[in-house]
């Protein structure tokens, strides 16, 4: 019996120590808490810094493309009104060639050199206003549009319809739908 006790007591002696580092090792699975508890509170502030980065990237990536489709539309516009600028300047040269060959059609000899230059000199004007996208707008007999037309005389005639163009006085010229010069029409009724 005597032995058994001593079993025992062995028993009880290795068991304390096993009892002692059990709570040593509770202390120290405690202590690596802590710290992983702080790594993951960085681990968390960097994905939130990572977030925010990103949505500013992307922010002003975005910013970039619309500045980008801005520009190039500036550009478009700028470019379009110098035409429109440009051809309305030219456009009382086109109009003082046509009223020379209409003023001289008819009265002078077909082989006069002189009015072939100008007839041929206003239909290069013309080519090249059509090929730049500069149209004329038509008025004779259409109905009175405000936005194409700017009436400068009016008619009281019941051979014409209401609002009918009767006379185009000065050609209106557009370019790419709007209205460079508006046409001077003399309007009925």
């Amino acid at each position: 019996m005597e032995e058994m006790r001593k079993d025992e007591a062995i028993e009880e002696q290795d068991a304390r120590p096993e009892q002692e580092e059990t709570a040593a090792e509770v202390l120290e699975d405690a202590e690596v808490l802590e710290p992983a508890e702080e790594e993951a509170d960085k681990i968390a502030a960097l994905e939130q810094q990572a977030a925010d980065n990103l949505d500013k990237y992307q922010r002003c990536l975005a910013e970039f493309d619309n500045f980008r489709k801005r520009t190039a539309k500036e550009k478009a516009a700028m470019y379009d009104d110098g035409v429109r600028d440009t051809v309305e300047k030219l456009l009382g040269v086109v109009d003082n060639l046509e009223r020379a060959v209409m003023a001289q059609e008819g009265k002078t000899d077909e082989n006069d050199a002189f009015f072939k230059g100008v007839a041929m000199t206003l239909k290069q004007f013309q080519e090249i206003l059509h090929s730049m996208g500069v149209e004329e707008i038509k008025a004779l007999g259409e109905k009175f549009d405000p936005n194409l037309h700017a009436a400068v005389a009016h008619e009281d005639d019941e051979n014409y319809g209401e609002n009918e163009i009767i006379l185009e006085m000065l050609k209106g010229y557009q370019y790419k739908e709007r209205v460079i010069r508006h046409s001077m029409v003399k309007v009925a009724n």
